[in-house]
């Protein structure tokens, strides 16, 4: 989750995916999160998914009366076939009785086949609405959340739960909510004709279904933990790959293709458990959905021939009976199936919902305040911040940087400074204390404002998969590929755009790889010249780069900078020395804070550490 330090702006390349998707208002009750560590219920998972992705449960309810006329359709052959029989054929053939009760049925049937087509459709929008409304929500959660919840979440898990676990809502979403409601009626509507025909074989069917109820729900519990556990073990394995592919040098380099295989392997192991674990309950219930069904038919059949002429059943009402005994076989031996599918949905529903019941801690405002253009001055008012709940790495800072002043925050690693850069972007929120933006406190600014006026160049120079003029005006929405060029222009890299094979339209690869560290960074400086934003925070824009990249980067920046607030989290005291104020922190506070010659005559902490970096310098 790196570009979310980089990324201020929409992509203006395409459609913005929040545009006409209504935010959810939820009810009360639902909005309680569900907890991890208590038992699995589906109910309660319904409860809340159909709570987030309200376009499922409208769907639904719009196909109910589909979904009715279409199990009733299940039932015209076996009530046209009494007819026929008992007043067709029973006492002198009929032919007018049999040719328009099959006729009507004919009809019917063709009628029921085209309104289920029309609720297969109108379920398959439904679906992808839901699809698409709760992938979007969980895009948006995923980057409300603070800095602190992506130092610590693996990403593996986080692109499993927007992708791998939304998806298992496909099918359900599809077939399997409609289904449940499809065969429920079909095995009500179907047992209540029966009783009407004869009480005493819709008894025996009832017999003989009743004592699975009790037995499906104990199964279905444990089938659904087994799936909640097979969704974790996939997001693990998902981690392990992505981390596989994306060090594959550093693996081949340092020869850990033996250990990541282990660890592959385990996760894959762990997943191939868990997943037969799952099928294990599937079979149970295919096996006993399929069994009883058979026995329901067997029982209705033995009853009904053997007893039947003695309760004065008709001839077409026994057929007729059998027929409906036949019908449940369907719904019946689709449960086994129809349960694994709700269950897979229900797990994957559940990890996407324990993600959104993440808290956000970075609240914009409703109605936000508008920061005004060109250079702003940046104050630090007495700031604790932790990542972790009881280790702090910021102790009250309190920083005043004035409009326009060019200044570095230098010290050890881990002392804090690129924390103190990150809160100023508001990346996250300070857990007490305090930071302002030209006098307003950056909690009241509006989030679009506040993207326009702060701009952060992050030390790994971030690139989306697209052309350079594609990364350029992510930088201002709207933007054209003219202002691209000018962008680089401005910062005096027009050489360098004509250096490279197709100019602008060059593509960088995924992650920017096509390109060199350096490269990647004069694209990220100027898609922030091209934001022209008042204050600009770099975080180390000129390390890790070989020395001509960097003499090109150095005069960049000194451009990008001019007529801005600019704050410089500083490895090389050489960008230290050229600025107009210095910070110096040390485990985690402010230690010293003054021009580069002031600090120096101080002899201080950062006397201490610029002599030990010139000597340092001058060894090489």
């Amino acid at each position: 989750m790196t570009s979310l330090a980089d990324q201020t702006e929409s992509d203006p390349v395409g459609p913005d995916p929040l545009v006409g998707l209504e935010p959810v208002v939820l009810d009360p009750s639902v909005l309680e999160p569900i907890d991890p560590d208590s038992p699995v219920r589906a109910l309660d998972i319904m409860k809340r998914g159909l709570a987030v992705s309200p376009e499922l449960g409208a769907g639904v309810r719009s196909s109910l009366g589909l979904a009715a006329i279409s199990a009733l359709g299940k039932l015209v052959v076996p009530i046209a076939l009494r007819q026929i029989i008992d007043h067709g054929i029973v006492g002198g053939y009929d032919a007018r009785i049999v040719n328009l009760t099959s006729a009507g049925a004919a009809v019917i049937v063709l009628i029921v086949a085209w309104l289920n087509r029309l609720t297969f459709m109108r379920l398959v929008d439904s679906s992808q609405a839901t699809l698409y409304g709760l992938r979007v929500r969980v895009f948006r959660h995923v980057h409300d959340l603070s800095l602190a919840h992506h130092n610590e979440s693996k990403r593996g898990v986080l692109v499993t739960r927007v992708t791998s676990d939304i998806e298992t809502l496909a099918m359900f979403a599809q077939w399997g909510a409609m289904s449940w409601i499809i065969n429920g009626m079909i095995i009500i509507v179907t047992i209540l004709v029966m009783a009407v025909y004869s009480w005493q074989l819709a008894l025996v069917s009832i017999l003989v279904f009743l004592p699975v109820a009790p037995l499906m729900r104990l199964l279905q519990r444990r089938q659904l933990a087994a799936y909640d556990r097979q969704r974790t073990a996939v997001a693990t394995t998902m981690t392990e790959i992505s981390e596989s592919v994306m060090g594959a040098p550093v693996i081949r380099a340092y020869g850990m293709k033996p250990r990541v295989r282990r660890r592959l392997h385990r996760a894959i192991d762990d997943q191939y458990g868990a997943n037969m674990v799952a099928a294990a309950y599937f079979s149970t219930l295919f096996a006993l959905s399929d069994l009883v069904g058979a026995i329901g038919v067997a029982a209705v059949i033995g009853v009904g021939v053997w007893w039947g002429p003695e309760w004065g059943l008709t001839q077409g009402t026994v057929v007729a009976c059998l027929f409906l005994a036949t019908v449940l076989l369907t719904p019946i031996g689709e449960i086994g199936e129809v349960l694994d599918q709700t269950q897979t949905a229900l797990a994957g529903w559940r990890k996407v919902l324990d993600l959104l019941d993440t808290p956000v801690e970075v609240v914009e405002p409703v109605v936000g305040v508008q920061l005004p253009g060109g250079s702003l001055p940046v104050e630090l008012v007495d700031v604790d911040f932790s990542y972790v709940e009881g280790d702090p790495v910021l102790h009250g800072v309190s920083l005043s940087i004035p409009s326009g002043a060019n200044v570095a925050v230098v010290g050890e690693t881990g002392s804090g400074k690129s924390t103190v850069a990150k809160l100023i972007a508001r990346l996250a929120d300070p857990d007490s204390g305090a930071i302002t933006v030209g006098g307003v406190d950056l909690r009241e600014v509006d989030p679009g404002s506040r993207a326009e006026a702060i701009r952060m160049v992050p030390q790994d120079g971030f690139l989306f998969d697209g052309t350079v003029a594609d990364n350029v005006m992510m930088g201002r929405s709207g933007s054209a590929r003219s202002d691209a060029e000018a962008a680089f222009d401005a910062l005096g890299l027009a050489w360098w755009i004509d250096r490279l094979p197709d100019g602008l339209e060059t593509q960088v690869g995924e992650r920017g790889e096509d390109l060199s560290v350096g490269e990647r960074q004069l694209v990220s400086l100027a898609r922030a010249q091209l934001g022209d934003a008042g204050v600009l925070i770099l975080d180390e824009a000129t390390s890790a780069v070989d020395p001509e990249t960097e003499r090109a980067l150095s005069d960049a920046l000194l451009r990008l900078s001019a007529g801005r607030t600019t704050i410089s989290v500083a490895h090389r005291l050489s960008t230290a020395e050229a600025a107009d104020l210095v910070a110096v922190f040390e485990a985690g506070r402010l230690v010293e804070f003054g021009p580069h010659a002031q600090l120096l005559e101080a002899n201080g902490r950062y006397a201490e550490m610029f002599a030990s970096w010139v000597g340092n310098t001058s060894s090489r």
